[in-house]
Protein backbone atom coordinates (compact mmCIF):
# COMPACT_ATOMS: atom_id res chain seq x y z
CA UNK A 1 0.00 0.00 0.00
CA UNK A 2 1.16 3.51 -0.70
CA UNK A 3 2.53 5.07 2.47
CA UNK A 4 3.39 1.80 4.15
CA UNK A 5 6.24 1.86 6.61
CA UNK A 6 8.88 -0.84 6.65
CA UNK A 7 7.12 -2.36 9.67
CA UNK A 8 3.83 -2.53 7.74
CA UNK A 9 5.49 -4.30 4.82
CA UNK A 10 7.19 -6.81 7.12
CA UNK A 11 3.96 -7.56 8.98
CA UNK A 12 1.98 -7.88 5.75
CA UNK A 13 4.68 -10.11 4.27
CA UNK A 14 4.15 -12.41 7.25
CA UNK A 15 0.42 -12.60 6.54
CA UNK A 16 -0.78 -10.22 9.24
CA UNK A 17 -3.94 -8.22 8.71
CA UNK A 18 -4.73 -4.77 10.01
CA UNK A 19 -6.11 -1.32 9.41
CA UNK A 20 -5.30 2.31 10.01
CA UNK A 21 -6.96 5.68 9.85
CA UNK A 22 -5.46 8.25 7.50
CA UNK A 23 -5.90 12.00 7.84
CA UNK A 24 -8.66 13.27 5.59
CA UNK A 25 -10.42 16.63 5.52
CA UNK A 26 -13.75 16.50 7.40
CA UNK A 27 -14.19 12.73 6.92
CA UNK A 28 -12.34 9.56 7.89
CA UNK A 29 -10.17 7.60 5.46
CA UNK A 30 -9.64 3.94 6.32
CA UNK A 31 -6.98 1.67 4.87
CA UNK A 32 -7.21 -2.05 5.60
CA UNK A 33 -5.35 -5.16 4.51
CA UNK A 34 -5.39 -8.91 4.90
CA UNK A 35 -4.17 -12.13 3.36
CA UNK A 36 -7.59 -12.67 1.73
CA UNK A 37 -10.43 -10.53 0.44
CA UNK A 38 -12.57 -11.66 3.34
CA UNK A 39 -9.98 -10.71 5.98
CA UNK A 40 -9.44 -7.34 4.32
CA UNK A 41 -13.19 -6.66 4.43
CA UNK A 42 -13.35 -7.61 8.12
CA UNK A 43 -10.45 -5.26 8.88
CA UNK A 44 -12.25 -2.43 7.06
CA UNK A 45 -15.21 -2.92 9.44
CA UNK A 46 -12.91 -2.90 12.47
CA UNK A 47 -11.23 0.25 11.14
CA UNK A 48 -14.56 2.00 10.69
CA UNK A 49 -15.69 1.05 14.19
CA UNK A 50 -12.34 2.23 15.59
CA UNK A 51 -12.87 5.70 14.15
CA UNK A 52 -15.79 6.35 16.52
CA UNK A 53 -15.77 3.73 19.31
CA UNK A 54 -13.38 1.95 21.64
CA UNK A 55 -14.78 -1.58 21.83
CA UNK A 56 -11.83 -3.15 23.64
CA UNK A 57 -13.78 -3.54 26.91
CA UNK A 58 -17.18 -4.30 25.32
CA UNK A 59 -18.72 -7.75 25.42
CA UNK A 60 -20.96 -8.82 22.55
CA UNK A 61 -24.63 -9.20 23.44
CA UNK A 62 -25.74 -10.73 20.16
CA UNK A 63 -24.45 -12.25 16.95
CA UNK A 64 -25.97 -10.98 13.74
CA UNK A 65 -25.52 -12.83 10.45
CA UNK A 66 -25.73 -11.07 7.11
CA UNK A 67 -25.34 -12.50 3.63
CA UNK A 68 -24.42 -10.32 0.67
CA UNK A 69 -25.22 -11.59 -2.81
CA UNK A 70 -22.57 -12.00 -5.48
CA UNK A 71 -21.27 -8.58 -6.44
CA UNK A 72 -18.10 -6.78 -7.39
CA UNK A 73 -15.52 -6.29 -4.67
CA UNK A 74 -16.13 -2.53 -4.49
CA UNK A 75 -19.86 -3.14 -4.06
CA UNK A 76 -19.25 -5.70 -1.30
CA UNK A 77 -16.99 -3.28 0.59
CA UNK A 78 -19.53 -0.46 0.38
CA UNK A 79 -22.47 -2.74 1.26
CA UNK A 80 -20.68 -4.20 4.28
CA UNK A 81 -19.75 -0.80 5.69
CA UNK A 82 -23.26 0.52 4.95
CA UNK A 83 -24.60 -2.43 6.98
CA UNK A 84 -22.50 -1.30 9.95
CA UNK A 85 -23.91 2.24 9.63
CA UNK A 86 -27.45 0.81 9.40
CA UNK A 87 -27.01 -1.34 12.51
CA UNK A 88 -25.60 1.63 14.39
CA UNK A 89 -28.35 4.08 13.38
CA UNK A 90 -31.37 1.76 13.44
CA UNK A 91 -30.53 -0.83 16.11
CA UNK A 92 -27.91 0.95 18.21
CA UNK A 93 -25.48 -1.93 17.63
CA UNK A 94 -21.69 -1.71 17.26
CA UNK A 95 -19.63 -4.65 15.93
CA UNK A 96 -16.96 -5.74 18.40
CA UNK A 97 -15.82 -8.69 16.29
CA UNK A 98 -16.27 -9.64 12.64
CA UNK A 99 -15.89 -12.86 10.70
CA UNK A 100 -16.32 -13.02 6.94
CA UNK A 101 -16.43 -15.97 4.56
CA UNK A 102 -16.74 -16.24 0.80
CA UNK A 103 -20.20 -17.41 -0.24
CA UNK A 104 -20.56 -18.16 -3.96
CA UNK A 105 -19.03 -14.87 -5.06
CA UNK A 106 -20.86 -13.02 -2.31
CA UNK A 107 -20.09 -12.71 1.36
CA UNK A 108 -21.29 -14.36 4.58
CA UNK A 109 -20.70 -12.10 7.60
CA UNK A 110 -20.96 -12.73 11.33
CA UNK A 111 -21.07 -9.57 13.42
CA UNK A 112 -20.66 -9.95 17.18
CA UNK A 113 -22.35 -6.76 18.38
CA UNK A 114 -22.68 -4.75 21.57
CA UNK A 115 -25.12 -2.00 22.42
CA UNK A 116 -23.94 1.49 21.55
CA UNK A 117 -24.51 2.45 25.20
CA UNK A 118 -21.95 -0.19 26.25
CA UNK A 119 -19.00 1.15 24.24
CA UNK A 120 -16.81 4.18 24.75
CA UNK A 121 -17.46 6.81 22.07
CA UNK A 122 -14.20 8.35 20.82
CA UNK A 123 -15.27 10.16 17.66
CA UNK A 124 -18.09 11.12 15.33
CA UNK A 125 -20.32 8.26 14.22
CA UNK A 126 -20.16 7.29 10.54
CA UNK A 127 -23.07 8.45 8.38
CA UNK A 128 -22.23 6.76 5.10
CA UNK A 129 -19.62 5.43 2.72
CA UNK A 130 -18.24 7.55 -0.10
CA UNK A 131 -17.69 5.94 -3.49
CA UNK A 132 -15.05 8.56 -4.27
CA UNK A 133 -11.63 6.82 -4.28
CA UNK A 134 -13.11 3.62 -2.84
CA UNK A 135 -10.92 0.69 -3.84
CA UNK A 136 -10.30 -2.92 -2.93
CA UNK A 137 -8.19 -5.51 -4.67
CA UNK A 138 -5.31 -7.93 -4.57
CA UNK A 139 -1.81 -6.61 -4.03
CA UNK A 140 1.67 -8.02 -3.47
CA UNK A 141 0.80 -9.22 0.07
CA UNK A 142 -2.81 -10.35 -0.27
CA UNK A 143 -5.63 -7.81 -0.40
CA UNK A 144 -5.93 -4.14 0.54
CA UNK A 145 -8.65 -1.53 0.47
CA UNK A 146 -9.19 2.14 1.13
CA UNK A 147 -12.45 3.95 1.72
CA UNK A 148 -13.64 7.34 2.89
CA UNK A 149 -16.37 7.34 5.52
CA UNK A 150 -18.63 10.36 5.93
CA UNK A 151 -18.93 11.41 9.59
Amino acid sequence: MVGESGDDRTARGQGESGHRLVSHTADVRIEAWGASRERCLAEAVLGMVGCFADVSAARPTAVERVRFAEAGDDELLAALLDEVVYRLEVHGQVPVDVETDEAGGGLEVRLAVAALADVEIVGAAPKGVSWHQLRIGPDAYGWSCAVTVDV
